[in-house]
């Protein structure tokens, strides 16, 4: 299962966070590979989004969001759990895909529902900020057998203060997919 490649992420964020879902997360840790498939994801449009982190420009915190597409983009919140972004998009523009849920495929607990149980679940921490997702060890990739998905577009979780962002139907997921964190 190779990586996708680099030119996967460097397009549309929206439509990459469609194209997300179904994939499969693969990180190999601990002598094992763990696996996961994408079933919600959350879009984040670069500065002029005022969810996104980038809103308030580049920050040490947010530059690899202005690299080069098909990067990780991992960060703290609450001072206890991870959550890991996908950043998309050319150089400079500061958008990136959230990565919300995934469904277990193989050695995963089945708690990865939320972007913080799945961090956790998949061994992601702050080391992994600003990995290369074309890597060998840590990346996404196409599933053996796609298959046909209904996507539903629904608001993002928890950015009320974003004024009219925080209405955006930028949160995307499987219809019916019992992994999904919230409908």
């Amino acid at each position: 299962m190779p990586p996708l490649p680099r030119e996967f992420y460097n397009r549309d964020t929206t439509q990459v966070a469609h194209d997300l879902l179904g994939k499969l997360l693969v990180h190999h840790i601990d002598g094992a590979e763990r696996i996961g498939k994408i079933v919600e994801v959350e879009a984040y449009l670069g500065p002029h989004d005022l969810a996104a982190h980038t809103s308030k420009g580049i920050t040490p915190r947010t530059q690899v969001m202005y690299g080069p597409p098909g990067f990780a983009y991992v960060y703290l919140i609450y001072g206890m759990h991870h959550c890991m972004n996908v950043v998309t998009e050319p150089d400079g523009t500061g958008a990136a895909v959230l990565l919300r849920a995934l469904e277990p495929i193989a050695n995963l607990s089945d708690n990865t529902k939320g972007p913080g149980r799945l961090c956790k679940a998949m061994g992601i921490d702050r080391s992994h900020y600003g990995h290369d997702l074309t890597s060998e060890d840590f990346y996404i990739t196409n599933a053996p057998e796609p298959q046909t998905i209904e996507i539903v577009p629904r608001p993002r979780i928890g950015v009320d203060y974003a004024g009219e962002w925080a209405g955006k139907l930028l949160r995307f997921y499987i219809e019916g997919n019992p992994y999904i964190s919230r409908k």
